[in-house]
Parts: C-alpha cells; sequence; structure tokens
C-alpha cells in the first residue's frame, strides 16, 4: 500500500519545472492551488505581472489529494442562511454557488483542461429513518423555496444508485460531477504558466511586511516585492498571515483505493457511477475511480493525525460495512490532506489587512476555490464582476482560537454521539 494520492499514478506532481523568482511583480499570490493558480490566471489574462509561491511542490496540497467531487450544496441550512443574514442574501449565496458549479465545466472547456470531467449526480445516504425523513422534508422545503434539483430516493429502490443494503433509501442530487483533481492541478498549472503567471515551488513565505509602494515578501528563495497580494492558501494556511490564519480551521481528510476489481463488482456497487456520501456528521464520500476500476474511498476517521496505516485501516471497516463484498480486497493507497473549515462552516472571499484572499471550503473546495480564486483575480483588477455574496458576509473567528485547532478532538466526539443516535 503506498502512501501517497492514487491520483499521482496519472498526474505526477513536480513533472514541471520552476519558474524563476522575478524581484518584483505587480501581485504576487501565496499558494499554488486551485484557488491560487485560478487567481493568478485571472491577473494574469487582465495583463498585469503575477507571481505564483508554493511552500512546497505546486499541487501538493489538498489539490491533489481531494476526491474530485464536485457540488453546489453549502453546508448551512437555507434556513440558518436565512436566519443569519435574512432570506434575501442566503438565496444569493445559494444561486452563487450554483452559479460557481455550473461556471466548472465551462472553465475547464474554454482552457482545454481535460481531468476526466463528468456529470453523474450524487447520492446521500441516510442510515436512520429519522435521517430519512428529515432528508426528505429538508428536500422538499429546499426545492419550493431554492428549486433544489433533488428526488429522494427510497429502500426499494436503494440498489439502483448504490449497491448496500446499509442505508434506508436517500436523496438524489442530479446537479453533481466528478473529476480527477491532480489532472485538474495539472492543467490549471500548465494554463496559468502560459498565460505568462511564474509559478515557483520550494518558495515558503515566511514574512509579508507592508509599506507605501505595496508589499515586501520574504521567501525561502529570496525576497519579491509586489503592489498587491493574494493568499490563497486554505488548510495550509500559516503565520506569515496570522489574521487570516485565525479564521480557518485546518481539518484532516484521509483517503483510501482500492485495488482494481472486476467490471461485474463495479457495476454492481456503483451501478451509476455516482459521487456517494452518507448523512453522518463524521462522514465518508466515495466514487469510482475515473477508469470505473476501482472504489475511492474517504472521510474522517478522525480530525488529527493518525497515519496513514491507522487510517486505512479505520476506513476499510466503514467501507466493508457498506461493502461486504470488499471484505479482504487490497488496498493500493492510503493518504490524507488538509481541508479548511471556517467558524460559519461557510467559504469566504475578501480583503483583510491589505490583502486578497479568497478561503474556507469546508469541504467544497474543487468547486469554490475555482470561483472564488478567480473573484480574487478580478477583485485586484478592480472588475464589476468581481462582485460576491461571499464578500458581503463577516468571516468570523473565535477569540480563543490562534491557528491550532485544540478543540478538534472535542468536536470529533460530539458528532460521533450525535451519529450514534440519529441527529
Amino acid at each position: 500500500m503506498r502512501h501517497e494520492p492514487y491520483w499521482w499514478d496519472d498526474a505526477p506532481i513536480g513533472a514541471s519545472t520552476d519558474d524563476a523568482l522575478p524581484p518584483r511583480v505587480d501581485v504576487a499570490v501565496i499558494g499554488a492551488g486551485y484557488t491560487g493558480l485560478s487567481a493568478a490566471l485571472t491577473i494574469a489574462s487582465g495583463g498585469r505581472s503575477v507571481a505564483v509561491l508554493e511552500a512546497g511542490l505546486p499541487g501538493v496540497g489538498a489539490s491533489s489529494r481531494n476526491g474530485g467531487m464536485c457540488s453546489e450544496v453549502l453546508k448551512p441550512s437555507f434556513a440558518t442562511l436565512s436566519k443569519r443574514y435574512g432570506k434575501e442574501h442566503a438565496l444569493a449565496l445559494i444561486k452563487e454557488a450554483r452559479e460557481a458549479f455550473d461556471f466548472l465545466p465551462h472553465f475547464l472547456e474554454e482552457e482545454g483542461i481535460d481531468c476526466n470531467y463528468v456529470r453523474c449526480g450524487g447520492f446521500t445516504g441516510a442510515l436512520k429513518q429519522a435521517q430519512y425523513d428529515a432528508m426528505a422534508r429538508e428536500t422538499e422545503a429546499l426545492g419550493r423555496t431554492t428549486g433544489l434539483d433533488a428526488v429522494m430516493i427510497p429502500k426499494s429502490e436503494l440498489r439502483d444508485e448504490v449497491g448496500t443494503d446499509l442505508y434506508v433509501g436517500g436523496r438524489l442530487m442530479h446537479r453533481r460531477g466528478g473529476l480527477h483533481p491532480a489532472k485538474y492541478h495539472a492543467g490549471l498549472l500548465a494554463r496559468t504558466r502560459a498565460r505568462g503567471a511564474a509559478v515557483i515551488g520550494n518558495c515558503a513565505v515566511t514574512g509579508l511586511d507592508r509599506d507605501a509602494s505595496g508589499f515586501r515578501l520574504t521567501t525561502a528563495r529570496g525576497p519579491v516585492t509586489a503592489r498587491d497580494v493574494v493568499v490563497a492558501t486554505n488548510g495550509y494556511t500559516g503565520p506569515a498571515t496570522p489574521s487570516l490564519r485565525r479564521r480557518v480551521i485546518p481539518v484532516t481528510s484521509y483517503m483510501i483505493a482500492t485495488a482494481p476489481l472486476s467490471p461485474n463488482l463495479m457495476a454492481t456497487l456503483m451501478p451509476r457511477g455516482r459521487m456517494l456520501t452518507d448523512g453522518n456528521r463524521l462522514l465518508c464520500y466515495f466514487r469510482p475511480s475515473p477508469d470505473n476500476t476501482r472504489v475511492l474511498f474517504g472521510g474522517r476517521p478522525a480530525y488529527t493525525d493518525i497515519g496513514p496505516v491507522e487510517a486505512a485501516r479505520r476506513l476499510q471497516a466503514y467501507m466493508t460495512t457498506v461493502f461486504p463484498e470488499l471484505a479482504g480486497v487490497e488496498l493500493s493507497h492510503s493518504w490524507s490532506g488538509f481541508i479548511a473549515y471556517t467558524f460559519d462552516r461557510l467559504p469566504h472571499v475578501g480583503f483583510r489587512d491589505g490583502v486578497h484572499y479568497a478561503m474556507g471550503y469546508c469541504g467544497s473546495g474543487v468547486v469554490m476555490s475555482t470561483w472564488l480564486g478567480r473573484k480574487a483575480g478580478l477583485r485586484v483588477l478592480d472588475k464589476p464582476e468581481a462582485r460576491s455574496a461571499f464578500a458581503d458576509i463577516e468571516h468570523p473567528t473565535n477569540p480563543l482560537y490562534h491557528g491550532k485547532p485544540w478543540f478538534l478532538p472535542l468536536v470529533q466526539a460530539w458528532y460521533q454521539g450525535a451519529d450514534m443516535i440519529g441527529r
């Protein structure tokens, strides 16, 4: 079992040559994942000089480690959003998330990025009848108020969606898709460089000082000055930007890949090739590989680092609970990466302490990082299209939080208890 992402087999990280670090640019972008590259591509297309500064190899973080699942769903319910911001702004947030989902495949086509994108729909399984009933009520209400394109699937039709008897039914959402995340990053990286942006790996930013003319960035490969800065570090946000670090919570997410399976078994387990999740708070997520030969299974068996071997053991135990047919099947890969949650469970884009930023995708990073990275780039260019409902909400923190999430074991214990009693 290899302790690196399955995705790297087809799209190795670090396969391209680093660019040289320029002494001065119009815009410095910190982070070379989807967010940073989307911002840099937008800014470079607007005629500005750009350097993207990456602490490791470009793409080594979540952009090549995630599940490649694409969704328009925000974590808070419509009722919660309406209570916080009013119904009008709640609808604006939901509408923009849908625009982001629709934007991605058009962007891939326009830029010529081949990353196995498919709009295949997604299914969320309910483990208890109370969970199913609550999901059905929410689906009906959201269909009526927001136009959610979803239907409930009863137990009698479950195996048409996923080959398990674990769930009592679930929700099918038609507007979901999947892609190969490392291929997407590689394509986005190539397009960004082709547009004239420099992308420099092994170039961690250790200092960020502001003066009347802009910023001086201290990096592992020397200094660079810039008029504007975009911070695009998400779950890897560090001490160089302390105010933003206090507003995102890094959470470890784990994945495993099975060895190749027979076509008949894949057709039994995942007959429609959906993106799959369940309704628990400590959720799992799983899907077929793009070539439909393996099951890729992810989740958060722990909110802290437990290592690839223990993570694989825990994930495999739950995978075989969902799919008993996979008992004894070998695993080929086990890996992990950091996503970023926020205290309000929403993505954010904005301007703080003189820098532009986008981060905090709460598990929906493929779609929202591309979209909000572009929005951040448009804000740098001062374009009217930069307007975003996600920029018009406060980005909260907690007075006891300074970037090290000491409370995650408590959150995990609470979620486990809530899942056990079906809340």
